[in-house]
């Protein structure tokens, strides 16, 4: 399994405090994905000791509030887990969205221990939209525990989502209405899929920590299931693979440029395995 994501501030802001001759006009304003958001704080941290930046890293409103916010002017980096698409170029037509490889990643479905235990290690499409539809509602019907299924939906403008839902209909805006309760940030999915039995979620395979939660493996059309491993990242067989991105209005000047170039060249490609990702491939 990838390996375990090492705790990170509970915080959804990290503010990396300025230095007294810098003004709060020079910070740098970085939103988004909290699944980017650790390799950004540590390698910010690392540029306020080295070379004096001020970098404000929030994650509110995940991929898509940093893509709203870089669209409104109020950030100068969005990171996101998903690509930019037509719908944010619509709505932002004066933005030049310039994309930045910051890490491979992967999408786990993960399940609570007592449903590993009970004996569901992998799953397909079909059983998931299943799940998701409410049209199976018991793990025995998928050879586990006779247990509810207690589903966590990732909240909409989420990149986790939107991969998701793209996988299971081919596009998110495809996927019907459904009413699950809702998580947020990685931190909390991982909370509730630990602490309730029969639970399943979406989460960055890199939050996994394969005792209180377990990422299920998927089964292809072949049959065969794969694992999200950093293997099967690199060799693109699991399909819930993903990029993770620093997205700027144009290309990446100052700060904004120091940042990124540090987070792409080796030292940062450190920080990136740290954190249970891959470095851009």
């Amino acid at each position: 399994m990838i390996p375990t994501m090492k705790s990170i501030p509970a915080l959804a802001t990290l503010l990396i405090a300025a230095i007294p001759s810098l003004s709060v006009a020079e910070t740098l304003r970085v939103i988004g994905s909290t699944t980017v958001n650790p390799v950004v704080a540590e390698a910010a941290e690392v540029l306020r000791e080295e070379a004096g930046l001020t970098i404000r890293v929030d994650t509110a409103g995940g991929s898509s509030g940093g893509i709203h916010a870089l669209g409104a002017g109020r950030s100068d980096i969005a990171m996101s887990s998903r690509p930019i698409t037509e719908a944010d170029r619509e709505r932002y037509p004066s933005v030049r969205f310039d994309s930045h490889r910051a890490g491979e990643d992967a999408l786990a479905l993960i399940v609570s221990h007592d449903v590993w235990q009970g004996g569901v290690r992998a799953i397909d499409r079909e059983q998931m939209q299943a799940i998701y539809e409410r049209k199976t509602t018991n793990w025995k019907s998928l050879g586990g525990p006779d247990r509810r299924i207690a589903f966590f939906n990732k909240e909409p403008g989420r990149g986790s989502w939107e991969v998701f839902a793209d996988w299971l209909y081919g596009k998110a805006e495809n996927s019907p209405p459904v009413a699950h309760p809702e998580v947020g940030a990685n931190e909390e999915a991982r909370t509730k899929v630990a602490a309730t039995r029969g639970a399943v979620s979406q989460l960055s395979a890199s939050w996994v920590d394969g005792e209180t939660i377990h990422a299920l493996a998927i089964t292809g059309d072949d049959g065969q299931p794969v694992e999200p491993t950093h293997e099967h990242i690199t060799d693109g067989s699991y399909p819930l693979n993903r990029t993770l991105w620093l997205i700027t209005d144009g290309p990446p000047q100052g700060a904004a440029k120091r940042l990124i170039d540090f987070i792409q060249s080796p030292r940062g490609h450190e920080i990136v395995k740290k954190h249970g990702y891959l470095p851009p491939m």
